[in-house]
């Protein structure tokens, strides 16, 4: 199988090497070069339709895009360590949590990436009020976050799961475009230092 992805600092393909290296999966990620647009070109599309990476490619040809899909499928033909819990009530709460993750953090991250970053300004047309406004939505997730883990070590409880994962390159990618983690937020920013602890945040 092949995993086509892109390094830092995008975050997508960085979610599956993160999770990988949880899972102890050696697979060399085969690059596709974004600032060259090779995402976009007509091989890429065969695999992914909406020339986007991660992609990931099976020996059949059957390809999976998406990073929860991707991560799910390995979870699948590689359990242990479960990162999507072993309980009904975990699995829900994982899903739960990583679709907050994407819609209440990513959303207004993307969102300034899209309309108020310098370099998007010269791919893309940009209505920059509305670009300049998700800052104050991605403060009010930081808070939000930082009460939720007030009482708890990552999102679901005890275990690292998934939905860190989704987190963890949401607020590094975030810092990269300046959009840094508020001081005041110590239950988060505690929360960071252990996910970026691990050996496996370097992938």
């Amino acid at each position: 199988m092949k995993l086509y992805g892109a390094p830092m600092p995008a975050p997508n393909p960085r979610r599956v090497r993160i999770f990988l290296a949880e899972k102890g999966v050696d697979l060399p990620e085969t690059p596709v070069n974004m600032m060259q647009r090779e995402h976009k070109s007509a091989e890429h599309r065969a695999r992914n339709s909406l020339g986007q990476v991660p992609t990931l490619e099976l020996d059949d040809g059957t390809c999976i895009s998406e990073t929860v899909a991707i991560c799910r499928y390995f979870d699948e033909i590689h359990p242990e360590p479960p990162m999507f819990g072993r309980t009904p009530v975990e699995k829900a709460q994982v899903d739960m949590w990583s679709r907050r993750v994407e819609f209440t953090v990513m959303s207004p991250v993307g969102m300034y990436w899209r309309h108020a970053h310098p370099f998007t300004a010269r791919l893309l047309t940009q209505f920059k009020d509305f670009g300049e406004s998700n800052r104050e939505h991605y403060r009010n997730a930081q808070g939000w976050l930082d009460r939720e883990l007030a009482d708890r070590p990552f999102l679901c409880g005890d275990a690292y799961t998934m939905a860190d994962i989704c987190l963890l390159s949401t607020v590094d990618f975030a810092t990269w475009i300046g959009l840094p983690l508020e001081e005041s937020n110590a239950n988060l920013k505690a929360w960071h230092d252990r996910v970026s602890a691990r050996p496996s945040a370097a992938a």
